[in-house]
């Protein structure tokens, strides 16, 4: 069956489109047949003036538009449409929802952070990578970080903060904001040391691939400290032409490298896996689980 999940960041909107076939007794196969990614920057309108904008709303109604039509084409069977930071945040997030169901006929839900953390488990990615007794996933948006810590097969903490890559541009973060995320790893995670770190968003997936580190190897901590130091120092149009990135990329990945680095420190992490699967991977899976549920009721 072909299954999709949209997924609607702070920065981007992502559609992905999957095909999942059962193989053997107790294997399933989940085959990416298409994934686009729209940068509709809900975040910079919502983190700065408390509402999606008139311009930005437009973009997101069409996008989610010719996404719907995408799904038509693929034949989508079902689908599960999230939104995350910026949409928790709009004051207008409910009256754009009813248009985009009412205009398009997409249903969309906003997700509290911790539910945005729970989906991520769906992806299993820690048993990917498990070297350790325990993992922390770190997934890191325009709006929001979310922490999930992962071990003995199970999640023993899932937290959200308020820290992303666009409210950090927007100088929307304050120390009482860092202090909650060091205050929940040395209280949470330093239990469960040594601890592999496993890293989720677009950044942290630019990054790995303008390492050329080896998939299924691991990033340093004294490489992302490297790229830290080197970006931040050249201006966005020098980081375009020099790492070959878009502009929305090239303002966010400096912010993006500052959280992660500031995480592994506190974890006294060396290095982090990456993974190329998110938030959309984990609706999926998430979706697939539902269906074999009702039909085996």
């Amino acid at each position: 069956m072909i299954l999709a999940a949209i997924d609607i960041g702070s920065n981007a909107a992502r559609l992905l489109i999957t095909e999942v076939k059962p193989y053997g007794n107790n294997e399933v196969d989940f085959t990416k047949l298409n994934l686009i990614r729209v940068p509709i920057q809900l975040g910079y309108d919502v983190f700065e003036n408390g509402s999606i904008g008139i311009e930005k709303r437009h973009n997101f109604i069409e996008t989610m538009k010719a996404f719907k039509i995408l799904m038509n084409i693929y034949h989508v069977k079902a689908y599960k449409a999230c939104a995350t930071s910026a949409m928790r945040d709009a004051k207008n997030a409910d009256e754009i929802i009813e248009q985009i169901d009412r205009e398009v006929g997409l249903q969309i839900r906003v997700i509290s952070g911790q539910e945005e953390a729970s989906i991520l488990y769906e992806t299993h990615i820690a048993e990917q990578f498990q070297n350790n007794n325990a993992s922390l996933y770190i997934d890191v948006g325009g709006g929001s970080t979310e922490l999930t810590l992962f071990a003995e097969k199970k999640i023993i903490f899932k937290e959200s903060f308020n820290i992303g890559t666009i409210r950090l541009l927007n100088l929307k973060i304050t120390q009482k904001h860092w202090d909650s995320v060091k205050y929940f790893i040395k209280n949470e995670v330093d239990k469960y040391q040594p601890i592999q770190l496993i890293g989720s968003g677009g950044n942290i997936n630019k990054i790995f691939s303008m390492s050329k580190v080896k998939e299924g190897r691991p990033l340093k901590y004294s490489a992302l400290k490297d790229s830290l130091t080197e970006m931040e120092n050249l201006s966005i149009d020098e980081r375009v032409h020099k790492f070959n990135l878009k502009d929305e990329r090239a303002a966010v990945i400096v912010p993006a490298l500052e959280i992660y680095t500031t995480i592994m420190k506190w974890a006294n992490a060396t290095e982090i896996y990456v993974p190329k699967i998110g938030l959309a991977d984990g609706l999926i899976k998430l979706l697939y689980a539902e269906i074999i549920l009702q039909k085996n009721q």
